[in-house]
């Protein structure tokens, strides 16, 4: 999910915990300030005011996707330690420690307070809680288990990007700012993006059960159905069923009846909505995993190349790829993940490409790597 979208939603959700309205600045030793997550009172500090609770949620709910940091470093180590371990629930208490830490010196009601930092822990926890959150119900998935584990977690029932689910948590805030001493604007509005995340998950099963009818159609004993969320509609759905050898690929809306006519004065939603067919008039393509007659032989042993093992354990959907003719000496494999292309997007993100030396000119080990991006390659 995109980052701003998760700040909205750790404002929203800080918005909704903190107390109702301002509260004095000193009071008597040993008194409790008002607010049910203030921290101990001390005489000084102050419980915090709720826009200090919302910036909180805010800074918390963006944190995690400092990460992408992982860019600098090259392809693998973004693939590989992105959504890790600032995504991790176990170490989920040790960054809001850190962030309520730092947030607390820069409030003049917590600055130099000793334990400051108490109150506004729990707006650093549930900023970073729903970030995680917000990142699960995608299908990119998150390694909920970092450091002990690299497994990858993921609902899958949300694209990257809702503009609907971004524009409920919008509306929240919006509302919480007309009514800044009522907590119920920030309800209504995480339970309206609740909601939504809810109706896509029904999409899901939908799209589910059209993949299982396929198969059933297509004599498959054994076979794996995967769907994709797609844009435009939590109906919107891409649906993969796969034999061991060749995905049989749908695009198809699991609610609509006819299919989508376009004219000029059609908008960009429904320009991103038309290519999926009722469920009735589903087109189903044959996409070989390893490239079928269109490739050659040796492309399976190019995927099981050692040097090419961060994409084997990220892609979910590998299929083969027609790259750029090969350089003298070598025969280059290239594959994408089918999760990321979806019509309306001609090129997707991570396709990369397996390079081996030409028969007779070395082994397995003198594998590289490269990235594929508008029909140019680049070393990884």
């Amino acid at each position: 999910m995109d980052t701003l979208t998760h700040a909205l939603s750790g404002a929203l959700v800080a918005r909704l915990i903190a107390a109702r309205g301002p509260v004095p600045l000193a009071a008597a030793p040993g008194l409790q300030p008002p607010g049910r997550f203030a921290a101990a009172w001390d005489g000084g500090a102050a419980a915090p005011l709720p826009w200090q609770g919302v910036v909180v949620g805010l800074v918390a709910g963006a944190f995690p996707d400092v990460d992408v940091v992982a860019q600098w470093f090259g392809d693998i180590a973004y693939l590989t330690q992105h959504r890790g371990v600032t995504h991790s629930v176990l170490l989920l208490p040790l960054w809001a420690f850190m962030l309520a830490w730092l947030m607390a010196l820069a409030f003049r009601t917590t600055r130099g307070q000793p334990g400051g930092w108490k109150s506004l822990y729990v707006f650093a926890v549930a900023g970073l809680a729903i970030h995680i959150a917000g990142d699960w119900i995608t299908q990119f998935g998150t390694m909920l288990l970092q450091p002990f584990s690299d497994r990858r977690f993921g609902l899958g029932s949300m694209f990257i990007i809702d503009l609907m689910f971004s524009g409920l948590l919008l509306a929240g805030l919006v509302l919480a700012a007309v009514f800044p001493r009522r907590r119920w604007p920030a309800a209504l509005g995480l339970g309206a993006a609740a909601a939504w995340v809810g109706l896509a998950t029904v999409g899901q099963h939908e799209a589910l059960e059209v993949g299982e009818r396929h198969a059933r159609a297509q004599g498959m004993q054994t076979a794996e159905v995967t769907v994709m969320p797609r844009p435009a509609s939590p109906f919107n759905w891409t649906v993969t069923v796969f034999d061991g050898q060749t995905y049989h690929l749908a695009h198809v809306n699991t609610r609509r009846t006819e299919a989508l006519q376009l004219d000029a004065d059609s908008h960009f939603i429904e320009r991103f909505s038309a290519p999926y067919l009722p469920v009735q008039q589903a087109v189903w393509q044959q996409v070989p995993k390893f490239g079928g007659a269109a490739a050659p032989a040796w492309v399976a042993d190019a995927w099981n190349a050692p040097a090419f093992g961060f994409f084997r354990w990220f892609a979910q959907t590998p299929a083969w790829l027609a790259g750029p003719p090969d350089l003298p000496g070598e025969r280059c494999a290239w594959f994408r993940d089918l999760r990321f292309d979806f019509p309306g997007r001609e090129e997707g993100p991570f396709r990369y490409g397996v390079c081996l030396p030409a028969v007779g000119q070395g082994g397995a080990e003198a594998a590289r790597i490269f990235r594929l991006e508008n029909g140019v390659r680049h070393p990884v």
